[in-house]
């Protein structure tokens, strides 16, 4: 054998995967040089002076957590800090929900909304061999890799988006949904959809659930924006209380990324509901073992904050009116771009970006637009033409749709 070292390495003919487009924006911005550049990219709150928001709720919960010496900075049970998840549980089913009081819902800590989708995921795929998921078209830019990594070998979407009316296409969804095979997973965003920002009425999701019965599929929730979407913590989860009432078995993966301001934190939950709950003990057993195997214990931090906040009357009723406050300057930047673009005579109809709720818009606007956009008027957003409405300001307002009514109308600079 010769003693010299190979020159190959290991790691030869890794192809370079294509940049995570969110993060590729944004990252594009921050290196533009230009005084007007604008960023509607990546879904995170900002103020009125476009600067992250540490909610005063937050940082109160912290000074307390960090003052009290009781606390230290040992191992969390591998399923996480049981208080914060049952907080978490009430705070989606609701604090009379009778799946709690009759012992047959249970939450398990993840990683936010990511580790909670992956943790759902994993488990439905190796413990109820469930290999066929159904995304809605358009979704989350992270669904589908989420579950194809989790082992799930059929990747499918359902008709959302109806793009001529701008508007949640509810015939075509269901036809879709009476088509999947029995079994298949399919994926509800709770409220504010990402991207459209539109959501089925409760008519709508009645049929949604009825179809989901009929057909004996699982549903899987994503809830990001609990609170945040509309400023009401109940509002925003009644569909997935709605399905409970119905007998749905599911899970729900829940997010306080969003709405506490936590999203270097990773605060996640995910929501069990079952009808038999003697099923529990296994499935507890079971998910620990897909915890011990991603990231064997979860953070203790960001966990307590909100769970002192929830569990805590003063706190939580504070937690109420910032999101309130976030959520009301959200909708004044909706009204005002629509206003705006009304005012210039834009081409097209803009009705839906007040008809949305949540963070997001879903303009309308094609690639090419888009494109436009960022390289004429350095406003920076998706190509699918998402935008993020936390990134508008009563001073840049007026420019971005300056820039859209240019774009739209195919005016040169």
């Amino acid at each position: 054998f010769s003693s010299c070292p190979s020159t190959m390495s290991f790691f030869a003919g890794i192809p370079e995967a294509p940049p995570i487009e969110v993060f590729h924006m944004n990252n594009l911005y921050l290196q533009d040089s230009s005084p007007n550049k604008v960023n509607l990219t990546i879904g995170a709150y900002r103020t009125e002076e476009g600067k992250p928001w540490v909610l005063p709720v937050v940082h109160n919960a912290e000074v307390a957590l960090a003052n009290d010496t009781s606390l230290n900075h040992e191992y969390l049970p591998v399923l996480g800090f049981d208080a914060f998840s049952k907080a978490a549980t009430a705070l989606v089913l609701g604090e009379d929900s009778p799946a709690i009081a009759e012992g047959r819902a249970f939450g398990i800590q993840c990683l936010s909304g990511t580790g909670s989708l992956r943790l759902g995921a994993e488990f439905l795929h190796s413990q109820c061999k469930m290999d066929t998921v159904y995304v809605s078209k358009p979704t989350w830019g992270n669904h589908k890799l989420v579950f194809k990594t989790a082992g799930f070998k059929e990747v499918r979407d359902y008709t959302y988006w109806d793009p001529v009316n701008r508007r949640v296409d509810i015939d075509a969804l269901v036809k879709d949904l009476e088509a999947a095979p029995e079994r298949a997973v399919i994926i509800l965003h709770g409220c504010a959809h990402n991207p459209t920002g539109m959501d089925p009425t409760q008519d709508q999701w009645k049929k949604i659930c009825e179809v989901v019965k009929i057909k004996n599929l699982f549903t899987f929730f994503d809830i990001a924006y609990q609170g945040f979407a509309s400023g009401d913590a109940d509002a925003d989860a009644w569909a997935i209380r709605y399905f409970v009432s119905q007998g749905i078995e599911m899970v729900v993966a829940q997010s306080f990324a969003k709405n506490f301001g936590l999203y270097n934190e990773r605060v996640g939950n995910l929501t069990i509901v079952v009808n038999d709950k003697s099923t529990i003990a296994g499935i507890k057993s079971q998910a620990s073992l897909c915890v011990r195997a991603n990231w064997s214990n979860p953070p203790a931090h960001g966990a307590r904050i909100v769970h002192k906040v929830l569990t805590t009357p003063a706190l939580r009723q504070e937690w109420f009116d910032s999101i309130k406050v976030m959520s009301s300057r959200i909708k004044e930047m909706r009204a005002s771009l629509l206003s705006h673009l009304e005012s210039l005579g834009t081409p097209g109809t803009w009705g839906h970006i007040t008809q949305q709720i949540g963070m997001f818009s879903y303009t309308g606007l094609n690639p090419d637009q888009c494109d436009q956009l960022i390289q004429k008027h350095k406003v920076y957003l998706l190509r699918d033409g998402r935008i993020n409405l936390c990134g508008l300001n009563t001073k840049n307002v007026e420019y971005v749709a300056k820039a859209i009514d240019d774009v739209v109308r195919g005016a040169k600079l």
